[in-house]
């Protein structure tokens, strides 16, 4: 992702958390705070993929998280598996699961199908656009809400893989995430010091072993 000219990077040094492995895939539990892949620039390098890079060479990007976004990655350890991921993902065959904290109640279950498209002159945010944007569609569940700090928890369900989606979709109709700083534009005081959205749950079909998989990643707010 195009990082701020005035952006200090200082990424969290932990070792990365494994949650799955096998000979194709390594799934890691990526911080917040973590770029999911290298930056331009010598000190935006430090990265999930970069470290996974330093154990498995060969090792290829399946997808990505934002940077202040934390919750399950996964890597191919090699061509094949990265191409055969592809696959899955191109067919939306891949289930994502995310929870957040939103300002605001929000209650019930719903989708957001608005299009998106990057706005150029403001990078990297996105914005949307339904002229011209590209279609984009999240399910959302809400799970809780807390009356004393206004503040709701959801599970997110993105059924396309737009940069921002959630982020982006969530402000739209009123209830953009706890801590994020590109479209919470007025957030309210909270304990957190990150932006407040996990990738929680994966699940596909394993396309080189045919076998199901479900991984999960605890959460952290």
């Amino acid at each position: 992702m195009p990082l701020d000219d005035n952006f200090i990077y200082s990424p969290p040094q932990q070792p990365l958390d494994i949650l799955y492995e096998d000979d194709d895939f390594i799934a890691v539990d990526k911080p917040a705070g973590l770029l999911s892949v290298m930056g331009r620039l010598p000190e935006h390098q430090d990265s999930a993929y970069l470290r996974i890079l330093a154990k498995y060479p060969h090792a290829k990007v399946t997808h990505r998280l934002d940077m202040a976004t934390s919750g399950i990655l996964l890597f191919a350890k090699h061509r094949d598996a990265e191409v055969a991921m592809s696959k899955l993902f191109q067919a939306r065959q891949v289930k994502k699961y995310y929870m957040a904290l939103v300002q605001g109640k929000l209650t019930g279950e719903g989708s957001i199908d608005v299009p998106l498209i990057t706005d150029w002159e403001n990078r990297p945010r996105q914005k949307v656009d339904f002229d011209i944007g590209k279609s984009a569609k999240t399910l959302y569940q809400a799970v809780e809400y807390d009356n004393q700090q206004d503040i709701s928890r959801i599970l997110l369900e993105p059924i396309t893989g737009r940069s921002h989606q959630l982020r982006v979709h969530l402000a739209y109709i009123g209830h953009p995430i706890i801590g994020d700083k590109l479209y919470h534009f007025v957030p309210q005081q909270c304990n957190l010091n990150r932006m407040a959205l996990h990738a929680c749950e994966l699940k596909f079909t394993h396309p080189l072993q045919h076998i199901e998989l479900h991984i999960q990643s605890k959460m952290p707010f």
